[in-house]
Formats: C-alpha cells, sequence, structure tokens
C-alpha cells in the first residue's frame, strides 16, 4: 500500500462530511448542519475546499471570502438554501498516529474499524501517547481512541513496543460489550 492507496482509503470513509445548506442573514452566510441543526458562519470555511451542489452534482471549490466558490476557471457564487458539503479534520493527534503505522497495520486497523460500522472521522478524543516519545530505539505504551458513530461508543487501546521488530495490539471495546484484538508483529 503506498500514499495514494492510504488517502484514497481516507477519501472514501463514511460520515466524512459536515452537510447542511446555506442562508444569508444579514449579509452572512450562515452554513446549517443537516445532522445536528448548528449554525456557523460559513467565513470560518474561508480559503478551505468545500463542495457545492450545483447543475446536479456535488462540485469541488476554494471557499473565498466575498462569498464565491473558485472551481478550476469558474467562479460560482454562494445563494441562499444552497447544498454544501464539508470535509470533517481528522483529530490531530489521531491523524499523527495514523502516519505513523506501517502500511500492513493501517489497512487492518481501517478495516476492522470500517466492518464494525466506525469511520475515521468518528474519532471523538486521541491520545496518541507515541508522539510524546522521543526517538530512541524502544518505544513503549498505549494509546487510546474513543469513537462515536450515533448509534454506540467504541474505545480502541493502541498498545505498541517498538524496539527490534514493531508490535502493535489494537483492542476494541464498544458499549454493547462486544470486544476485538488484532495483533500485528513486524520485523
Amino acid at each position: 500500500m503506498d500514499q495514494l492507496q492510504r488517502l484514497q482509503l481516507i477519501e472514501h470513509q463514511s460520515r466524512a462530511f459536515l452537510e447542511g445548506d446555506i442562508e444569508n442573514i444579514n449579509d452572512q452566510w450562515v452554513f446549517f448542519d443537516n445532522e445536528t441543526d448548528e449554525a456557523t458562519m460559513l467565513e470560518h470555511y474561508v480559503n478551505q475546499e468545500i463542495e457545492i451542489y450545483y447543475h446536479h452534482k456535488w462540485i469541488k471549490g476554494k471557499l473565498e471570502p466575498d462569498g464565491r466558490i473558485l472551481h478550476k476557471n469558474e467562479s460560482i457564487f454562494l445563494l441562499d438554501k444552497m447544498k454544501l458539503r464539508i470535509r470533517k479534520q481528522i483529530v490531530f493527534s489521531f491523524d499523527m498516529l495514523l502516519d505513523e503505522l506501517s502500511d500492513d497495520i493501517f489497512f487492518h486497523f481501517i478495516n476492522t474499524l470500517n466492518s464494525l460500522g466506525y469511520s475515521i472521522y468518528d474519532c471523538i478524543f486521541s491520545h496518541n501517547h507515541l508522539s510524546f516519545l522521543d526517538t530512541t530505539d524502544m518505544k513503549k505504551g498505549v494509546n487510546i481512541l474513543i469513537f462515536d458513530n450515533g448509534e454506540v461508543a467504541l474505545a480502541v487501546h493502541h498498545h505498541f513496543h517498538h524496539e527490534d521488530k514493531k508490535d502493535d495490539r489494537f483492542e476494541f471495546t464498544l458499549s454493547t460489550g462486544k470486544r476485538l484484538i488484532i495483533d500485528k508483529m513486524q520485523k
């Protein structure tokens, strides 16, 4: 698995977007999240890539401060009740952990997470102990991750022992009591 395959796997995760409609209220664009009904000023997403539903398809573009979306060489102006998708951010320390995992472990972790009904975007808490360790040859500890898919909570303990070979163990525990363990060793 190379970096492109990792990015594609991340790109196709469920619940990766905030979806909603926009309204112009007092000359300011407000985004209303369909799932939570929360209102957010659209200016928080200026200079970020967002997607708009335009001419019966989703189009990616960069949100400009003046309320335009730059898509390739075209400017699309925002309109009331326009549908938008904004990609969620992955919790920073969790994103760092994903980068540190070998390809094989990354693939197994993501596929197990998905098979349990979770997406990487469902991570609501991450303690990446690995990122606090110096670059010594031996690294040992536990990373703690909490996920919520809107129905059931999931705790993941990532036990790692990286010395001559890498030993990674993931313990998945759902709030229903179901448990699953992945144990991977690499040279």
